[in-house]
């Protein structure tokens, strides 16, 4: 009889577990695909997998661009995915703290993770200022130009930093080859860096306890980031301040560099991380 019970309890629902197999090739690649693509990643014809597709559209877990008819994640998945980055413990215990540290240094704060694209937003605090830079949940840094992505290709393994440093450069030459020209307002991206130029960065953060970025990414915004590490020293999210120059005072020994590393050692040290 509890053999029985057991098998009934482990037994799934076989066409949801196929199904899946889209959207983990849609995860896996991490930018929009075509239904011929998709297909051959599961495995499967794609007259099979167009149904599947349309169910999932209807749920949400994907939206297909209404011009080029490709598939990407929708406002479903990015909702599940942010809930789940959300309800770790980490983002659990840095999230009271933010509103009174974007209060006391009159600046934006979020709370950033690593996901499957990068540093992804998933925490906000606005600045009480009446001027002040707007984030989105959700929103993805890169890698080589902003604070967060810096600070954790500081201190990750080398091995998975130089992985997405050359994933990174491979959007760039993408967005270069179909001609995708910056938003108004906003600088032509540079180069990505070599890995031995990019390694001068990442000392530069170890050496200060510390990531910053001066305009790179819009001109007139700053931002600087602090490292929270876990009880076995690795690094599970940023706590960044993001402003507008003129009020952001980004000296490394500055008022945001003291009241970030502050915050983000309080924040350590419940997580009972090593004493640095």
């Amino acid at each position: 009889m509890s053999e029985e019970v057991e098998t009934r309890q482990q037994r799934g629902i076989q066409s949801v577990e196929v199904g899946g197999q889209l959207l983990r090739a849609l995860v896996h690649h991490g930018r929009p695909m075509a239904l011929s693509d998709l297909a051959r990643e599961a495995d499967m014809a794609p007259a099979k997998a167009h149904p599947y597709m349309v169910s999932f559209g209807r749920l949400g877990l994907i939206e297909q661009d209404p011009v080029s008819g490709q598939y990407l994640l929708g406002p479903l998945a990015l909702q599940l995915g942010l809930i789940g980055l959300q309800q770790n413990n980490p983002v659990q215990i840095a999230s009271p703290l933010i509103d009174a540290l974007a209060a006391s240094i009159g600046q934006t704060v979020a709370i950033a993770v690593w996901g499957d694209r990068g540093a992804t937003i998933v925490r906000l605090a606005e600045s009480p200022a009446a001027v002040h830079v707007v984030m989105r949940h959700g929103t993805v840094f890169s890698l080589t130009d902003t604070a967060s992505g810096r600070l954790f290709g500081a201190y990750m393994e080398p091995a998975v930093v130089k992985r997405f440093l050359e994933e990174e450069r491979a959007r760039r030459k993408q967005r270069e080859r179909v001609g995708t020209a910056p938003q108004p307002g906003m600088p032509t991206a540079a180069p990505v860096p070599t890995w031995r130029e990019f390694e001068a960065h990442l000392d530069e953060v170890k050496c200060h306890g510390l990531s910053r970025s001066t305009g790179e990414i819009v001109p007139g915004v700053n931002a600087m980031a602090a490292p929270v590490f876990d009880h076995k020293g690795a690094i599970v999210l940023a706590v960044t301040a993001i402003g507008a120059a003129g009020v952001f005072d980004s000296d490394w020994d500055g008022e945001v560099a003291r009241a970030l590393k502050g915050c983000a050692r309080q924040v350590s040290q419940r997580l009972g991380a090593p004493a640095p």
